[in-house]
C-alpha cells in the first residue's frame, strides 16, 4: 500500500519538466502548504499509484509515442501553474515569450500555438497566424455538427447557409476537482421538450444529468480526454484504453485544496457527515458564506460548488454569452425604464457572435444572434428562454479554487470577481423581470416561491468576496 504522499513526491520529481509549461520551480508563496503524510492520510494500491504515475507523465507528454499529434500536451492548456487552466494573461506572456525566443532562434515553438486555435484557420488553414482569440481571451476553438434543427444564417443575404458545423470559442476550465464535479445523478426535471399535440418526446442533448466539458457532453474523464487528443492535439492514432484510464486517474487526485481533498476521500470511504471543506473562516468570511448559501448554492451547491439542488436544472444560462439582453417590452412588465443592465461585450467577445435559426418542437422558426448556443448545439432544443431551455445552457461548474481561476465565465468575460458578483447582481434583477409576474417566483431568485430574496445586497457583497477568495 502506498499513501496519497507517495504521488506528492512524484509531483516534486516532476517538477523540473514542468518548467517547460510555464511552472515556475522555485516555491509559491501563495500556494499552500505542501502535504505530508500526517495531512493525507488515504491508501494506495501499488496499481492504483502507478496508473496515477503513469497519467501525470502522460499529461505533461507533448509527443506521446504512436500518436502522431501536433505537440501539444494536456499540460499546454490545462498549465500547472495556472491552477490546471489557461488564463488570457499567461497564453499572451507565453506568445510574447515565443516571439522574443525568435528573434535568437528562428525555429523556436510553443505548441499552444497551432492553427487549428487561430482565429483565421477557416480561411488559411495550417498557414493561420491570427491568434486573437487565445491571445487576448484565453479561448480555443470547439467544433460541433449542427442539429437537424440548427441553420447558420448569412448575415449579408438574410438566408440559410451551407454549413453543417459551427465553431464556438470557449475557455479552457481548470481540472482541480473533477472528481467531485461530474454527473449529480438527480433524473432530469424536463426529460422531454413540449411541443403540440401529440406531445413529442424531444431528446435533450447526452448526460442530462451532467458531464464534463463546459456543456458536460462527455460522459466521464476518459471519454473528455480522448475528444481534447482529437480536437486539440490532432493526433491520428487513438490512445490506448490504458493511457486514458491514467489520465483519469491523475486528473482525479487534482484538488483546490486539502479541504476539498479530505472531502472527497471522505466521500469515497463513506464518511458521514462529510467534513466541511472551506478553510478557517474569520467573521467577515464566515458572514459570506452564510449570503453565498442563500444566493449561490441552490446552483453552485455540493462539496465542489457545482452541484445544483434537485429543483434547478442541472444545464443553465446566465446571460453571459454575447449579445446580452437589453431590457425592452420583449419582457413581461417593462414600463420604458430598464431593470436590468449588463455590461456588454466587448468587441474582441462580440465578433464571436453568429446568427442562428433554429426550429421549434411546433415546426415554426426562430433567429438568435449569440456567440456559444451551449446545449442547443448538442441537442437542437430551443424553447424560448426560461429556465428549462437549452439555448445558451453549460454546465455549472465548480466555485472551488475560483480565487486562483481567474478570469471567469465560459468566454472569460468577467476579469476578476468583483465583475462576476457585477454580473450576477444584474442577472438576478434579469430573472425578476424576465419571470411571468406571479408564484411561484423563480428558484434562482426565490427561497420559497414567493419573495424575491435570494439576491445578494450591496451590503453583503464585501463579505460575499472574502468568502469567495477563501475558497
Amino acid at each position: 500500500m502506498r499513501s496519497m504522499s507517495h504521488v506528492v513526491g512524484l509531483m516534486s520529481v516532476l517538477g523540473a519538466g514542468l518548467g517547460a509549461f510555464g511552472c515556475s520551480s522555485s516555491p509559491d508563496p501563495q500556494a499552500p502548504p505542501e502535504e505530508t503524510p500526517e495531512t493525507v492520510s488515504s491508501e494506495l494500491t501499488l496499481r492504483e499509484f502507478a496508473s496515477i504515475a503513469r497519467g501525470a507523465v502522460a499529461f505533461l507528454d507533448r509527443t506521446p509515442n504512436g500518436l502522431g499529434g501536433n505537440g501539444r500536451a494536456c499540460a499546454d492548456c490545462h498549465m500547472p501553474s495556472d491552477s490546471f487552466q489557461l488564463s488570457p494573461a499567461n497564453a499572451e506572456a507565453r506568445f510574447q515569450a515565443l516571439q522574443t525566443r525568435r528573434q535568437t532562434h528562428p525555429n523556436a515553438d510553443d505548441p499552444l500555438f497551432r492553427p487549428i486555435d487561430a482565429d483565421d484557420f477557416r480561411t488559411n488553414g495550417a498557414n493561420a497566424t491570427d491568434f486573437g482569440n487565445l491571445r487576448q481571451n484565453g479561448l480555443v476553438r470547439v467544433t460541433f455538427p449542427l442539429p437537424a434543427s440548427v441553420k447558420l444564417i448569412n448575415p449579408a443575404t438574410g438566408a440559410p447557409t451551407p454549413e453543417t458545423f459551427v465553431d464556438v470559442w470557449r475557455a479552457v476550465p481548470t481540472v482541480n476537482n473533477v472528481k467531485l464535479t461530474g454527473a449529480d445523478a438527480n433524473a432530469p426535471i424536463w426529460p422531454c421538450a413540449p411541443g403540440g399535440p401529440p406531445v413529442p418526446c424531444v431528446p435533450r442533448g447526452p448526460n442530462p444529468s451532467g458531464g464534463y466539458q463546459l456543456d458536460g457532453r462527455a460522459a466521464n474523464l476518459q471519454a473528455q480526454a480522448l475528444g481534447a487528443f482529437f480536437a486539440h492535439a490532432e493526433i491520428q492514432t487513438a490512445p490506448s484504453q490504458r493511457m486514458l484510464d491514467d489520465l483519469a486517474s491523475f486528473q482525479n487526485v487534482l484538488f483546490s485544496s486539502d479541504g476539498v481533498r479530505a472531502a472527497s476521500r471522505a466521500i469515497d470511504t463513506g464518511v458521514t457527515p462529510v467534513p466541511d471543506a472551506d478553510p478557517v473562516l474569520d467573521a467577515l468570511e464566515q458572514q459570506g458564506k452564510t449570503v453565498f448559501a442563500r444566493s449561490c448554492a441552490h446552483c453552485h451547491g455540493g462539496t465542489a460548488g457545482s452541484k445544483p439542488i434537485p429543483t434547478i436544472e442541472r444545464f443553465g444560462s446566465i446571460q453571459a454569452a454575447c449579445p446580452r439582453p437589453v431590457d425592452g417590452p420583449q419582457f413581461p412588465g417593462y414600463a420604458g425604464t430598464p431593470r436590468f443592465s449588463f455590461a456588454q461585450c466587448k468587441p474582441q467577445l462580440a465578433r464571436n457572435t453568429r446568427l442562428y435559426e433554429v426550429t421549434l418542437p411546433d415546426g415554426t422558426k426562430t433567429r438568435r444572434p449569440s456567440s456559444d448556443p451551449g446545449r442547443t448545439l448538442l441537442s437542437g432544443v430551443f424553447l424560448g428562454g426560461g429556465a428549462k431551455d437549452d439555448w445558451q445552457a453549460l454546465d455549472i461548474p465548480s466555485t472551488r479554487g475560483m480565487s486562483k481561476t481567474a478570469p471567469y465565465f465560459h468566454n472569460n468575460s468577467a476579469a476578476t470577481l468583483e465583475e462576476m458578483l457585477d454580473h450576477y447582481t444584474e442577472f438576478f434583477k434579469f430573472v425578476n423581470a424576465a419571470a411571468p409576474p406571479f408564484v411561484p417566483r423563480p428558484a434562482p431568485i426565490s427561497t420559497d416561491g414567493i419573495h424575491v430574496d435570494r439576491p445578494f445586497t450591496p451590503e453583503e457583497r464585501p463579505a460575499l468576496l472574502a468568502y469567495l477568495r477563501k475558497l
